[in-house]
Protein backbone atom coordinates (compact mmCIF):
# COMPACT_ATOMS: atom_id res chain seq x y z
CA UNK A 1 0.00 0.00 0.00
CA UNK A 2 1.06 3.56 -0.72
CA UNK A 3 1.05 5.31 2.67
CA UNK A 4 1.91 8.67 1.13
CA UNK A 5 -1.07 8.33 -1.19
CA UNK A 6 -3.33 7.27 1.68
CA UNK A 7 -2.21 10.36 3.58
CA UNK A 8 -2.96 12.58 0.56
CA UNK A 9 -6.50 11.16 0.27
CA UNK A 10 -7.00 11.65 4.01
CA UNK A 11 -5.82 15.27 3.88
CA UNK A 12 -8.13 16.06 0.97
CA UNK A 13 -11.13 14.60 2.78
CA UNK A 14 -10.29 16.42 6.02
CA UNK A 15 -10.02 19.77 4.21
CA UNK A 16 -13.40 19.11 2.58
CA UNK A 17 -14.90 18.31 5.98
CA UNK A 18 -13.50 21.46 7.61
CA UNK A 19 -15.00 23.62 4.85
CA UNK A 20 -18.47 22.23 5.55
CA UNK A 21 -19.32 24.21 8.67
CA UNK A 22 -23.05 23.22 8.66
CA UNK A 23 -21.98 19.58 8.81
CA UNK A 24 -19.70 20.27 11.78
CA UNK A 25 -22.44 22.18 13.61
CA UNK A 26 -24.97 19.44 12.88
CA UNK A 27 -22.56 16.79 14.14
CA UNK A 28 -22.31 18.66 17.44
CA UNK A 29 -25.98 19.53 17.89
CA UNK A 30 -27.84 16.36 16.83
CA UNK A 31 -26.57 13.95 19.52
CA UNK A 32 -26.92 16.59 22.23
CA UNK A 33 -30.48 17.27 21.05
CA UNK A 34 -31.29 13.55 21.39
CA UNK A 35 -29.82 13.39 24.88
CA UNK A 36 -31.67 16.49 26.06
CA UNK A 37 -35.08 15.75 24.53
CA UNK A 38 -35.39 11.98 24.31
CA UNK A 39 -33.09 11.16 27.23
CA UNK A 40 -34.45 13.79 29.60
CA UNK A 41 -38.06 13.17 28.55
CA UNK A 42 -38.01 9.46 29.34
CA UNK A 43 -35.36 9.92 32.00
CA UNK A 44 -37.84 11.69 34.24
CA UNK A 45 -39.81 8.45 34.58
CA UNK A 46 -37.34 5.68 33.67
CA UNK A 47 -34.24 4.40 35.45
CA UNK A 48 -32.39 1.22 34.48
CA UNK A 49 -30.34 -0.66 37.08
CA UNK A 50 -30.29 2.51 39.13
CA UNK A 51 -28.79 4.45 36.23
CA UNK A 52 -30.33 7.66 34.91
CA UNK A 53 -31.83 7.03 31.45
CA UNK A 54 -29.72 9.79 29.87
CA UNK A 55 -26.63 8.02 31.11
CA UNK A 56 -27.97 4.66 29.94
CA UNK A 57 -28.54 5.79 26.33
CA UNK A 58 -25.30 7.82 26.21
CA UNK A 59 -23.37 4.98 24.55
CA UNK A 60 -26.28 4.45 22.16
CA UNK A 61 -26.21 8.10 21.10
CA UNK A 62 -22.49 7.81 20.34
CA UNK A 63 -23.23 4.77 18.18
CA UNK A 64 -26.14 6.55 16.48
CA UNK A 65 -23.73 9.33 15.50
CA UNK A 66 -21.22 6.76 14.24
CA UNK A 67 -23.88 5.04 12.15
CA UNK A 68 -25.09 8.17 10.44
CA UNK A 69 -21.75 9.90 9.93
CA UNK A 70 -19.75 6.82 8.92
CA UNK A 71 -22.27 5.13 6.65
CA UNK A 72 -23.44 8.37 5.04
CA UNK A 73 -19.78 9.15 4.34
CA UNK A 74 -20.22 6.82 1.36
CA UNK A 75 -22.47 9.44 -0.26
CA UNK A 76 -19.37 11.52 -1.02
CA UNK A 77 -18.20 8.65 -3.19
CA UNK A 78 -21.43 8.82 -5.20
CA UNK A 79 -21.12 12.59 -5.65
CA UNK A 80 -17.44 12.32 -6.63
CA UNK A 81 -18.42 9.85 -9.35
CA UNK A 82 -21.24 12.07 -10.56
CA UNK A 83 -18.98 15.10 -11.08
CA UNK A 84 -16.10 12.96 -12.42
CA UNK A 85 -13.84 13.92 -9.53
CA UNK A 86 -13.32 10.28 -8.60
CA UNK A 87 -12.23 9.50 -12.15
CA UNK A 88 -9.38 12.00 -11.76
CA UNK A 89 -8.28 10.22 -8.58
CA UNK A 90 -8.55 6.74 -10.08
CA UNK A 91 -6.24 7.57 -13.02
CA UNK A 92 -3.41 8.40 -10.60
CA UNK A 93 -0.80 5.70 -9.81
CA UNK A 94 -2.58 5.03 -6.51
CA UNK A 95 -4.16 1.60 -6.20
CA UNK A 96 -7.85 1.44 -5.46
CA UNK A 97 -7.02 -0.29 -2.21
CA UNK A 98 -4.93 2.71 -1.09
CA UNK A 99 -7.70 5.12 -2.08
CA UNK A 100 -10.22 3.02 -0.16
CA UNK A 101 -8.11 2.99 2.99
CA UNK A 102 -7.52 6.73 2.71
CA UNK A 103 -11.27 7.24 2.73
CA UNK A 104 -11.77 4.80 5.62
CA UNK A 105 -9.12 6.67 7.61
CA UNK A 106 -10.97 9.92 6.92
CA UNK A 107 -14.24 8.41 8.09
CA UNK A 108 -12.57 7.24 11.30
CA UNK A 109 -11.15 10.73 11.88
CA UNK A 110 -14.57 12.36 11.46
CA UNK A 111 -16.07 9.82 13.87
CA UNK A 112 -13.42 10.50 16.51
CA UNK A 113 -14.01 14.26 16.27
CA UNK A 114 -17.75 13.78 16.73
CA UNK A 115 -17.22 11.33 19.58
CA UNK A 116 -14.97 13.84 21.37
CA UNK A 117 -17.77 16.42 21.21
CA UNK A 118 -20.30 13.97 22.67
CA UNK A 119 -17.89 12.81 25.38
CA UNK A 120 -17.37 16.43 26.44
CA UNK A 121 -21.14 16.76 26.90
CA UNK A 122 -21.11 13.60 29.00
CA UNK A 123 -19.66 15.54 31.92
CA UNK A 124 -22.92 17.49 32.17
CA UNK A 125 -25.04 14.35 32.62
CA UNK A 126 -22.78 12.75 35.19
CA UNK A 127 -20.60 10.42 33.11
CA UNK A 128 -17.33 9.79 34.95
CA UNK A 129 -14.23 9.13 32.88
CA UNK A 130 -10.80 7.69 33.56
CA UNK A 131 -7.79 7.82 31.26
CA UNK A 132 -8.18 4.08 30.73
CA UNK A 133 -11.87 4.31 29.82
CA UNK A 134 -11.24 7.20 27.41
CA UNK A 135 -8.45 5.27 25.71
CA UNK A 136 -10.60 2.15 25.33
CA UNK A 137 -13.55 4.21 24.06
CA UNK A 138 -11.30 5.75 21.40
CA UNK A 139 -10.06 2.29 20.41
CA UNK A 140 -13.62 0.92 20.22
CA UNK A 141 -14.86 3.89 18.19
CA UNK A 142 -11.89 3.54 15.82
CA UNK A 143 -12.72 -0.08 14.99
CA UNK A 144 -16.46 0.63 14.83
CA UNK A 145 -16.00 3.63 12.53
CA UNK A 146 -13.64 1.65 10.29
CA UNK A 147 -16.30 -1.04 9.91
CA UNK A 148 -19.23 1.34 9.37
CA UNK A 149 -17.32 3.59 6.98
CA UNK A 150 -16.46 0.51 4.95
CA UNK A 151 -20.17 -0.38 4.85
CA UNK A 152 -20.97 3.12 3.59
CA UNK A 153 -18.24 2.96 0.93
CA UNK A 154 -19.46 -0.47 -0.17
CA UNK A 155 -22.97 0.89 -0.70
CA UNK A 156 -21.51 3.99 -2.38
CA UNK A 157 -19.52 1.77 -4.75
CA UNK A 158 -22.70 0.01 -5.84
CA UNK A 159 -24.97 3.05 -6.15
CA UNK A 160 -24.99 5.47 -9.08
CA UNK A 161 -27.29 8.14 -7.66
CA UNK A 162 -27.41 10.01 -4.33
CA UNK A 163 -31.13 9.23 -4.09
CA UNK A 164 -30.49 5.50 -4.41
CA UNK A 165 -27.72 5.69 -1.83
CA UNK A 166 -29.94 7.51 0.66
CA UNK A 167 -32.77 5.02 0.20
CA UNK A 168 -30.57 1.99 0.77
CA UNK A 169 -28.69 3.45 3.73
CA UNK A 170 -31.94 4.42 5.44
CA UNK A 171 -33.04 0.78 5.31
CA UNK A 172 -29.63 -0.24 6.69
CA UNK A 173 -29.12 2.35 9.45
CA UNK A 174 -32.47 2.34 11.24
CA UNK A 175 -32.73 -1.44 11.84
CA UNK A 176 -29.08 -1.52 12.94
CA UNK A 177 -29.72 1.27 15.44
CA UNK A 178 -33.12 0.35 16.84
CA UNK A 179 -32.21 -3.35 17.16
CA UNK A 180 -28.91 -2.68 18.95
CA UNK A 181 -30.11 -2.08 22.49
CA UNK A 182 -29.08 1.55 22.17
CA UNK A 183 -32.34 2.71 23.75
CA UNK A 184 -33.36 -0.31 25.85
CA UNK A 185 -31.71 -3.01 28.00
CA UNK A 186 -31.08 -6.41 26.43
CA UNK A 187 -32.38 -8.42 29.38
CA UNK A 188 -35.79 -10.15 29.25
CA UNK A 189 -36.46 -9.41 25.58
CA UNK A 190 -38.98 -11.50 23.60
CA UNK A 191 -37.26 -14.40 21.83
CA UNK A 192 -37.55 -12.91 18.33
CA UNK A 193 -36.15 -9.55 19.46
CA UNK A 194 -33.33 -11.19 21.41
CA UNK A 195 -32.35 -13.09 18.27
CA UNK A 196 -32.37 -9.96 16.10
CA UNK A 197 -30.24 -8.01 18.57
CA UNK A 198 -27.80 -10.91 18.98
CA UNK A 199 -27.05 -11.12 15.23
CA UNK A 200 -26.68 -7.34 14.91
CA UNK A 201 -22.97 -6.37 15.10
CA UNK A 202 -23.89 -2.86 16.24
CA UNK A 203 -25.34 -4.38 19.44
CA UNK A 204 -21.83 -5.34 20.50
CA UNK A 205 -20.49 -1.84 19.81
CA UNK A 206 -23.19 -0.33 22.03
CA UNK A 207 -22.58 -2.94 24.73
CA UNK A 208 -18.81 -2.39 24.71
CA UNK A 209 -19.15 1.40 24.98
CA UNK A 210 -21.83 1.16 27.67
CA UNK A 211 -19.62 -1.12 29.71
CA UNK A 212 -16.70 1.29 29.42
CA UNK A 213 -18.75 4.40 30.20
CA UNK A 214 -21.21 3.36 32.92
CA UNK A 215 -20.21 -0.19 33.85
CA UNK A 216 -23.33 -1.92 32.49
CA UNK A 217 -22.51 -4.74 30.09
CA UNK A 218 -24.63 -7.63 28.79
CA UNK A 219 -22.05 -9.65 26.83
CA UNK A 220 -18.62 -10.80 27.91
CA UNK A 221 -15.71 -8.55 26.97
CA UNK A 222 -14.18 -11.15 24.66
CA UNK A 223 -17.51 -11.47 22.80
CA UNK A 224 -17.64 -7.74 22.13
CA UNK A 225 -13.98 -7.65 21.05
CA UNK A 226 -14.37 -10.69 18.79
CA UNK A 227 -17.50 -9.42 17.04
CA UNK A 228 -16.15 -5.88 16.64
CA UNK A 229 -12.82 -7.03 15.20
CA UNK A 230 -14.54 -9.53 12.91
CA UNK A 231 -17.06 -6.92 11.75
CA UNK A 232 -14.28 -4.44 10.93
CA UNK A 233 -12.27 -7.07 9.05
CA UNK A 234 -15.16 -8.47 7.02
CA UNK A 235 -16.64 -5.05 6.22
CA UNK A 236 -13.30 -3.78 4.92
CA UNK A 237 -12.58 -6.91 2.88
CA UNK A 238 -16.00 -6.65 1.22
CA UNK A 239 -15.55 -2.90 0.79
CA UNK A 240 -12.20 -3.29 -0.95
CA UNK A 241 -13.65 -5.78 -3.44
CA UNK A 242 -16.66 -3.55 -4.15
CA UNK A 243 -14.39 -0.53 -4.59
CA UNK A 244 -12.08 -2.41 -6.96
CA UNK A 245 -15.03 -3.45 -9.14
CA UNK A 246 -16.69 -0.03 -9.09
CA UNK A 247 -17.10 1.71 -12.41
CA UNK A 248 -15.67 5.22 -12.44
Amino acid sequence: MNWEGISAIWQREILTFLREKPRIISAAINPIFWLITFGAGLGSTVAIAGINYQQFIFAGIIVQTLLFSSIFYGSYLVWDRRIDLLKAVLVTPLSRQSIFFGKVLSGVTFALIQTAIILAFGFFIGINYTFASIGLVVLTVTFAAAALTAVGLTIGSLMTSPEGFQLITTFVIFPLFFLSGALFPLENLPAYLATLTAVNPVTYIVDALRGLLIGIQYFEVFENVLVLAGFALVANLIGIQAFKRMRS
